[in-house]
C-alpha cells in the first residue's frame, strides 16, 4: 500500500504536470495567434517599410526589423513566461531563485536566443537572394552545419553563462564514470559539476559536446543525492546514446524535417503568402510567415518526433541495463528522478502521444524489472 507521503508526492506530481500540459498548449496557441495578427494585420510589412525609410541602410534592416519582432514577442509572452518559469517552479518548491537573479537569465537567455534567431534569418535571406531555386535545400544544409557548431559551443561558452564549472571532486566517482566510458568506448574530456542548485532542485546529467568539448556535466543536486551505483547508471544511459549513434539518428531525422518544411515553403509559398497580402518571400515583412510555417509543421511533426525519441531512450535504458547490470540501482534512480522533479509518472496515452520524448517513468521502471 501507498503511504500518506507517497500519495501527495503524487498528487502534486499530477498538478505541477497538468499546468505545464496546459500552459505548453496556451503558449503555442498564443504564439500562433500573435503571428498571424502580425501578418495578417499589415502590421509586419509597416514596421519593414518604415525601417527602411528610418534607416536607409539595407544591412540593418533585417538586424532591426527581427529585433523588434523578436522584443514585441518576448513583452507580450512575459506574463506567461513568468508564471511558467518562475512562479510554478517556486509553487511547487522547484526552484529558490530570486526575481533578480531569474530576470538576469532571462535577460542571457534572450540575447543568445536573438543572436542565434538573427544568423539564421540573415543566412535565410541571403540564401534566398542568390540561389532563388535551390534556397530550399542550401538553407537545410546551413542549419545542420550550424547545429554541429552549436553542439561544439554549448559546453565551452553558453552553459557557462548560466551556471559555474567545476571539476569533478569526488574522485572515486570521476574513476568509476572513466571506467565505465573505457568500457563503453567512449572518448571524454573530464568530469564536471554544476551548480544546479542555486536555480533549481531539480536533478541532471549530461554528456555534451563533441571533439575536444566532449564532457560529463552532472548537477550538484544529483551529484549530492544519488549513489554512486545511481550515477554510474545514469552516465551509461547517455553513453549509450553515443555508441548506439543516437544523436546521429537525431540529427538525421531533424536534418529530413528542415529539408522538408523548407522545400514545403518553397512548393507553398506564393499561395500563403497571397492571403496575407504579400506578394513575396524575399519581402522581410513575410518573416512570420515563415514562422507561421515552422509552427504548424511542429504541431504535425511533434508526436512522430517524440516516438522516435522514446524508442531511442528505451534502447538507451536496456544497454544501461546490460552494461553495469545494475537493476536495482536503475530502478532507484527512477523513482528519485521522479520524485525530484515532479514527473507525471503514467500519463494519459494521449498526453504521452504530443509531449512525451521519453518514456514515462513507470514504463522504464516495469522494462528494467522485466530484464
Amino acid at each position: 500500500m501507498c503511504s500518506l507521503e507517497d500519495h501527495n508526492s503524487a498528487e502534486r506530481a499530477r498538478q505541477y504536470s497538468a499546468r505545464k500540459y496546459i500552459l505548453a498548449i496556451v503558449n503555442l496557441a498564443y504564439l500562433l495567434g500573435l503571428l498571424l495578427v502580425f501578418a495578417g494585420s499589415g502590421l509586419s510589412k509597416a514596421i519593414a517599410q518604415g525601417l527602411l525609410k528610418f534607416t536607409g541602410a539595407n544591412y540593418l534592416i533585417i538586424p532591426l526589423y527581427f529585433f523588434v519582432i523578436y522584443a514585441v514577442y518576448y513583452l507580450f509572452d512575459f506574463p506567461l513566461n513568468f508564471y511558467q518559469s518562475y512562479i510554478l517552479e517556486h509553487k511547487f518548491s522547484l526552484s529558490k531563485q530570486k526575481v533578480g537573479d531569474w530576470l538576469v537569465d532571462q535577460l542571457k537567455a534572450g540575447v543568445i536566443s536573438y543572436v542565434i534567431g538573427l544568423i539564421l534569418v540573415s543566412a535565410f535571406y541571403y540564401i534566398l537572394a542568390h540561389h532563388p531555386q535551390t534556397w530550399w535545400l542550401i538553407i537545410s544544409l546551413f542549419w545542420i552545419f550550424f547545429s554541429l557548431v552549436l553542439a561544439r559551443l554549448v559546453p565551452t561558452v553558453i552553459i557557462p553563462l548560466f551556471f559555474k564549472y567545476k571539476q569533478l571532486s569526488d574522485e572515486a566517482l570521476k574513476e568509476r564514470i572513466m571506467n565505465l566510458a573505457k568500457k563503453m568506448r567512449v572518448k571524454i574530456l573530464d568530469c564536471f559539476q554544476i551548480d544546479f542548485s542555486k536555480k533549481t532542485l531539480k536533478a541532471n546529467a549530461a554528456f555534451v559536446g563533441w571533439g575536444k568539448t566532449r564532457r560529463v556535466i552532472l548537477a550538484d543536486t544529483l551529484k549530492d543525492k544519488y549513489s554512486h551505483d545511481e550515477i554510474e547508471v545514469i552516465l551509461a544511459h547517455e553513453f549509450a546514446h553515443y555508441r548506439l549513434r543516437h544523436l546521429f539518428k537525431l540529427l538525421l531525422t531533424n536534418s529530413l524535417a528542415n529539408v522538408l518544411i523548407f522545400y514545403l515553403i518553397f512548393k507553398t509559398n506564393s499561395y500563403v503568402l497571397a492571403v496575407f497580402g504579400l506578394s513575396s518571400l524575399s519581402d522581410l515583412a513575410a518573416l512570420p510567415v515563415v514562422f507561421i510555417y515552422f509552427v504548424l509543421f511542429g504541431i504535425v511533426m511533434q508526436p512522430f518526433e517524440n516516438y522516435v525519441s522514446r524508442r531511442l531512450e528505451r534502447n538507451a535504458d536496456r544497454t544501461a541495463l546490460l552494461v553495469t547490470g545494475m537493476q536495482e540501482a536503475f530502478v532507484s534512480m527512477m523513482d528519485k528522478l521522479a520524485a525530484q522533479n515532479l514527473a507525471d509518472r503514467a500519463p494519459h496515452p494521449l498526453i504521452k502521444f504530443f509531449f512525451f520524448d521519453h518514456p514515462p517513468v513507470d514504463e522504464r521502471i516495469r522494462m528494467a524489472k522485466e530484464s
